[in-house]
């Protein structure tokens, strides 16, 4: 698959700056040699937003700012303990079998 290269190069190139216009993305892109038809650059940018790694959101008429979506560590540590808390439980269910 062609596509997974490109969308990696675009999705660096968004991460490298965390938030971007779509014309200043696609200079970028040009810049480094990788020019792309704007209904090709249009798809990787729906691609990497249906993913979950970028938000694109309108400025103007004609300009979207484009931004790495931010993960939430808060999120994690809470699934973490989560995790330990069902852990811990699912041991206590088993009453008989405590370790010496």
């Amino acid at each position: 698959m062609a596509d997974f290269p490109i969308k990696n190069i675009v999705y660096e190139k968004i991460k490298d700056v965390t938030s971007i216009t779509d014309v200043d993305l696609n200079k970028a892109l040009t810049k480094a040699g990788h020019v792309l038809a704007e209904d090709k650059f249009n798809k990787i940018l729906l691609d990497l937003e249906i993913i979950g790694l970028i938000k694109v959101s309108w400025l103007t008429k004609d300009t979207r700012r484009i931004e790495i979506t931010a993960q939430e560590i808060e999120e994690d540590e809470y699934d973490e303990q989560n995790k330990e808390m069902m852990e811990k439980d699912y041991e206590a269910s088993f009453p008989g079998l405590e370790e010496s």
